[in-house]
């Protein structure tokens, strides 16, 4: 009896660690990943709190869904660890959509799509392809799709947590060039003005972008339930157009 007891026990303490590390498809609380730290998607704001264009994505998604959104601040390189042990129940951080992720997690309709670009130093004249970047050194967040691009150009990828690190060390020449999405990038230069780096060509793919779920989390239909309907009236427009200028979740 006694062992039977613990046995119980032990499957009623389990169960409950797992709700805790999760809010599941049917709670009240949808828990979303995110970096904090990749503007313009994802980042402090000057009063300090989270926001950016996946995040006011991701809050307007849980409007939809009728579940108060509770953010989870994480790097990008121990982001879907973090989804697989059920810390948050999505990613919302320009997640690529490629075979890989495919296979590995559920993922939404695309939310942004964008195409990816070159970064050198402003006075940098030899790279402008991916075919220069052969043999050449560029910084990237290790596990990102950036990071894969420029290793199947040749290039060899120094690991670091974000774009802004990777620009500091560019800019120190201590890596030739870095690959990322060119609407981030594009917001870099306009919101710092740097005159120091420049966008010296483009990778010659689009690419899109869309939040992940554990596999057969039976959440993704829900997500784009509700994506389709902030297409449809308007609110993926109106946030693209306040970090962009333009429309990017690609109608």
């Amino acid at each position: 009896m006694r062992r039977t007891f613990l046995a119980v026990a032990a499957a009623l303490l389990a169960a409950v660690t797992m709700a805790g590390c999760s809010s599941g498809a049917d709670s009240a609380t949808l828990r979303v990943g995110t970096e904090g730290t990749y503007s313009p998607f994802s980042f402090q704001g000057p009063d300090g709190s989270l926001t950016g264009y996946d995040v006011e994505v991701a809050q307007a998604v849980g409007t939809k869904l009728g579940k108060t959104v509770e953010f989870v601040q994480t790097p990008w390189d121990s982001i879907f660890a973090g989804l697989e042990a059920r810390r948050f129940d999505l990613v919302a951080n320009q997640v690529t959509i490629n075979d890989e992720r495919k296979a590995k997690y559920d993922l939404s309709a695309p939310y942004t799509v964008s195409e990816g670009v070159i970064v050198t130093r402003a006075d940098d004249t030899s790279i402008t392809s991916l075919a220069d970047l052969t043999g050449k050194t560029t910084a990237q967040s290790a596990t990102s799709n950036w990071a894969q691009v420029a290793r199947d150009a040749g290039a060899n990828v120094e690991a670091v947590e974000g774009f802004v690190q990777a620009v500091r060390l560019l800019k120190d020449g201590r890596v030739d060039a870095t690959v990322n999405d060119s609407l981030a990038v594009a917001e870099y230069l306009k919101t710092t003005g740097d005159t120091g780096v420049k966008i010296a060509g483009t990778t010659g793919d689009t690419s899109e972008q869309a939040f992940a779920a554990r596999k057969d989390s039976g959440l993704i239909a829900d997500v784009d339930r509700a994506l389709a309907e902030l297409r449809a009236d308007g609110t993926l427009a109106r946030i693209s157009e306040k970090y962009f200028g333009t429309d990017v979740s690609g109608r």
